[in-house]
C-alpha cells in the first residue's frame, strides 16, 4: 500500500484494531484482543494454535484490513480456521485458512517492519509446512501513469527498495545535478545517476519470470471492475495508458516506507530503479512491503523452509503516483478523489481468484506441485541462492545487464 490511501487506510486499520472478533469453530484455538488490550493494557496470555501442521498450497499475503476482507468469501471459506501463532501483528493477530488448509491468508500490517516481522513469524513457526507453498502478495498501490491506470493490476518481475539512498534537502543541494534528483543519491555514490557503492542486499530482488507469466495469463481471464468516478478522473491524464480502461500487465514495484508522491520524486526513484535493475526493469507500482516480504522468504529459502521461486507480487492501482498535467503533487495526494480505491480492491480479488483457483484445482496436472520452471536468475542482489542463471541485477557482482 502506498500513496493516496492514507486517510482511508488509517481509518480502516484503526477500525480493525477496535473490532473484537469472536472465536470461530474449527481445529484452531484463537484469542482476539480488543483495542484496549492491544493499545493500553497488558494483554492476557494468548492461546496459540495446537492442531496438526498445516500444508498450504497458496498463502495470500494481505497488508491491511480491506485487502484481507475481500478474500473472505463463501467461495474460499477462509474463516473456517482462524489461527494465532506467536509474532503476528497486534492489529492482525490471526491467520485464516480454508477447511483443508490448502489456502491460507495472512495480514502483515503496513510498512516494511510490520511486513518483515509478520512473515518471519510465519516462516519460522512450527505450525506450517511451507516448503511447496506459493506466496502471493495481494495489495493495492500507486501507479506510474506511464505504465498503467487506476484499477489496473500489475504482476512483478522485480521489486526494488528505493529508500536505500542518501537524502539531502533540496535547499542544501550544491549542484544542479543534485537539485534535479530531488536530493537523492545512491548509497556510497557521489552523484544521483551513479550505481550504489554500498550494497545492503535488499535493494532489488528478481522473481521467477515463468511464474509471473503464468499468473499473468490466468489473471487476464478476469473481468475488471471500474467506476464512473475513476473514468472521469482518468480523463484528466492526457496520454495512454493512464487515460484508458484498467488492464492486467507486467509491472515492477518500488518499496519505501516514505509515503512519497509527485513527478519529481517519481522520476528520481525511477532513475534509481533503472540503475539497480541495469535498465531491465519497468517501474510501475509503489509499495511499502514487497522487499521486506521478499527478504524474509529468501532467508527462509536458505533455511530450506520455503521455495523463493514460488513467490508472486500482485499490485492493483488505487491511485496515480503523481498528479495530472498542471496539477501539484500536494493537490493530487491530499485532496483528489480518484475513485480508484474500491475498484483496486475489487480487482485484486477478480484477478487473484483465477490464479488461486488454478493452483488449488490443478495442483498436479497444472504443474504447480512440481514447481514452475525457472529460466532466469531468481534471488537477491547478493546471489544468495546461487542461481545458475546470469543475473539482471548487481553489476558489481559480475552479472550481465
Amino acid at each position: 500500500m502506498h500513496l493516496g490511501q492514507a486517510l482511508s487506510v488509517a481509518a480502516l486499520c484503526f477500525g480493525a484494531a477496535v473490532s473484537a472478533l469472536k472465536n470461530k469453530p474449527g481445529n484452531a484455538v484463537v484469542r482476539y484482543h480488543s483495542a484496549a488490550n492491544v493499545l493500553h493494557k497488558r494483554a492476557e496470555p494468548t492461546r496459540y494454535y495446537d492442531g496438526p501442521v498445516i500444508t498450504p498450497k497458496v498463502f495470500v499475503v494481505s497488508l491491511f484490513g480491506s485487502e484481507e476482507n475481500i478474500w473472505h468469501t463463501a467461495h474460499y471459506n477462509l474463516l473456517a480456521q482462524n489461527i494465532t501463532i506467536p509474532g503476528l501483528s497486534p492489529v492482525y493477530p490471526v491467520i485464516h485458512c480454508n477447511p483443508d488448509g490448502s489456502l491460507c491468508q495472512i495480514t502483515t500490517g503496513e510498512s516494511e517492519i510490520n511486513a518483515a516481522s509478520t512473515i518471519s513469524a510465519l516462516v519460522y513457526s512450527r505450525y506450517f509446512d511451507l516448503t511447496d507453498t506459493y506466496f502471493m502478495i495481494s495489495g493495492i498501490a500507486g501507479v506510474n501513469p506511464a505504465c498503467g491506470t487506476i484499477g489496473g493490476v500489475a504482476i512483478a518481475k522485480y521489486v526494488v527498495q528505493v529508500g536505500l539512498e542518501y537524502e539531502i534537502a533540496p535547499a542544501d543541494n550544491l549542484t544542479a545535478a543534485l537539485t534535479s534528483r530531488a536530493g537523492y543519491i545512491p548509497l556510497g555514490a557521489k552523484r544521483p545517476d551513479s550505481y550504489p557503492v554500498n550494497i545492503y542486499g535488499t535493494e532489488v530482488f528478481e522473481l521467477n519470470v515463468h511464474l509471473r507469466n503464468k499468473a499473468l495469463s490466468l489473471a487476464k481471464t478476469a473481468n475488471l471492475s471500474d467506476s464512473a468516478t475513476a473514468k472521469a478522473y482518468r480523463a484528466k491524464y492526457l496520454t495512454a495508458p493512464a487515460n484508458k480502461p484498467p488492464t492486467v500487465f507486467k509491472g515492477d514495484t518500488e518499496t519505501s516506507d516514505v509515503y512519497w508522491h509527485g513527478a519529481i520524486l517519481g522520476d528520481a526513484f525511477e532513475e534509481y530503479f533503472q540503475q539497480v535493475t541495469n535498465g531491465s526493469g519497468k517501474y510501475c507500482m509503489t509499495a511499502q512491503e514487497d522487499n521486506a516480504v521478499a527478504e524474509v522468504l529468501l532467508r527462509g529459502a536458505v533455511a530450506g523452509l520455503v521455495d523463493f521461486s514460488r513467490f508472486m507480487v500482485m499490485r492493483a492501482a488505487s491511485n496515480f503516483d503523481r498528479g495530472y498535467p498542471g496539477e501539484t503533487a500536494a493537490q493530487s495526494l491530499l485532496f483528489d478523489t480518484s475513485g480508484g480505491f474500491g475498484i483496486a480492491l475489487a480487482n485484486l480479488y477478480n484477478t487473484g481468484k483465477p490464479i488461486v483457483d488454478d493452483i488449488l484445482t490443478n495442483w498436479k496436472k497444472g504443474g504447480w506441485q512440481k514447481g514452475i520452471k525457472i529460466t532466469n536468475y531468481v534471488g537477491d542482489i547478493l546471489r544468495t541462492l546461487n542461481s545458475t542463471y546470469p543475473a539482471d541485477i548487481g553489476t558489481e557482482f559480475g552479472s550481465v545487464g
